[in-house]
């Protein structure tokens, strides 16, 4: 039988070993799941908030817990770890509060004596999630598919297999039914059999671009709704009239934190020319301000990356971009230490079309590019197959915003670092995905979107 492994990114050693559910056992929470949705689909908003409450309480109240065990799976600073289960409660408050509102029906006008839109559960909902935030990923979609009615299987990354199973239990302990939520402790090769199994409605995946494409086909050729977020290369400018010092405090926390290893972080820098020199100046003084170590550690700001493959292909990319002629600032090797650490590093030079600027690079490392005017930043921050997100720095805010709406992204931000937010919609344009999770668009996704016309 084959077994997922956690492996603690810190220490390079074992954690766990986790066998794969049998394939009677898999049908048999499939059709868990499907008759748990024909008694969720039932219940009264009240009822589901007053669960969704209860999950809000447990998450917070055991928040710390929660978080070591993210951070001994995948390495995340156990403050940060800490802050991700935070906000999970917060998305659960979200949509207990809200739900009922956003899928009321909606009354229209029109020939018959009465018509309106409602907004009615689909079914089993199958999510493929990531590990680098392993519980934020999940909860921001389980919080509203569960609100509208909806069943979640949730098959997790393996090497977080730990954090899969806690989050089944504090859903089963808020209250939710067995079947409402289910992990499944799957291999990938058998997710396409259970996207093309008929108790199996929609999709949702958080990952790789190569991930997404094989999800999105699998569920297009069975003709089902798919939400995908994939990765990004997010452009973080910075103009003229920028406040320099405050563009280089936000730019490393967003490139840094959880060791980089976020689709919304900024990647690449786009400095004008006025501002370049100072900027990288204060950027590589703020880079080797930050305490790197032991994630359990509450003063570490930079912790391993999740895995080692994972810290050989970053390492294989900074030195792949050398040899087009970037420049090594600080940083731009392994840290002697065990774990899978990497030293937060800066390049400059980045010239378009290179590694650096063309690839996403999932790890502790900037690219730092330099634009003749704001103009040109623009067409940099566009030049490339990726919108996720992206960021301007400004005094001018008018320019700001201007700025901002031509951004070839699905969020973006003035003055601030890139982030998902429950009251805002998140996802991506061009190869970073499409569909969107949060606010009213996201508990939307997997609804039937019903017309109901009464003569």
């Amino acid at each position: 039988m084959s077994k997922n492994v956690s492996i603690n990114p810190a220490t390079g050693k074992e954690i766990a070993v986790y066998d794969h559910i049998t394939d009677t056992d898999l049908e048999h929470r499939l059709e868990q799941a499907m008759a748990a949705f024909e008694r969720h689909r039932q219940t009264s908003f009240d009822d589901r908030a007053v669960r969704m409450n209860r999950l809000a309480d447990l998450l917070e109240d055991h928040a710390k817990d929660y978080a070591t065990t993210i951070t001994e799976e995948m390495g995340k600073p156990i403050r940060e770890a800490e802050a991700e289960v935070r906000k999970c409660a917060t998305v659960c408050r979200y949509y207990a509060q809200n739900a009922e509102g956003m899928l009321n029906d909606q009354i229209v006008e029109t020939d018959a004596t009465r018509s309106f839109i409602a907004f009615e559960p689909i079914g089993p909902v199958l999510a493929v999630m990531p590990w680098n935030f392993p519980f934020w990923q999940v909860f921001r979609f389980a919080a509203p598919a569960l609100m509208a009615g909806n069943t979640g299987l949730l098959k997790h990354a393996s090497n977080v297999t730990g954090c899969a199973l806690t989050i089944e239990k504090v859903i089963a302990d808020a209250g939710f039914d067995a079947g409402e939520f289910q992990a499944l402790i799957v291999d990938t090769s058998k997710v396409d059999g259970i996207i093309a199994d008929d108790r199996i409605r929609a999709s949702t995946l958080t990952g790789s671009e190569g991930a997404g494409s094989k999800v999105g086909a699998a569920t297009s050729a069975e003709i089902k709704p798919s939400v995908l977020e994939l990765g990004g290369s997010d452009p973080f400018i910075v103009l003229n009239d920028a406040d320099v010092d405050l563009a280089a405090r936000i730019g490393v926390r967003s490139r840094m934190q959880n060791a980089g290893q976020s689709c919304i972080a900024a990647k690449r820098f786009i400095i004008e020319e006025g501002v370049y020199d100072r900027f990288v100046d204060r950027f590589v003084h703020e880079v080797g301000e930050l305490a790197v170590g032991d994630p359990m550690d509450y003063s570490t700001r930079l912790g391993p990356l999740a895995r080692e493959d994972l810290r050989d292909d970053v390492h294989d990319q900074v030195h792949r971009a050398v040899d087009e002629g970037a420049k090594i600032e600080t940083g731009g090797a392994h840290l002697a230490r065990e774990g899978f650490y990497y030293a937060p590093t800066v390049l400059t030079n980045v010239e378009p079309g290179s590694v650096a600027f063309a690839e996403e690079i999932f790890g502790p490392v900037a690219a730092v590019t330099r634009a003749r005017d704001a103009e040109h930043a623009v067409e940099l921050a566009n030049d490339t197959s990726f919108g996720l997100g992206g960021a301007v720095f400004t005094a001018d805010l008018d320019k700001g915003e201007a700025v901002a709406r031509r951004l070839d992204v699905g969020n973006a931000f003035v003055n601030g670092m890139v982030k998902s937010d429950p009251r805002l919609p998140f996802g991506g344009a061009k190869r970073s995905g499409y569909g969107r999770e949060l606010a009213v668009y996201g508990i939307r996704e997997f609804v039937n979107i019903k017309t109901v016309w009464i003569g």
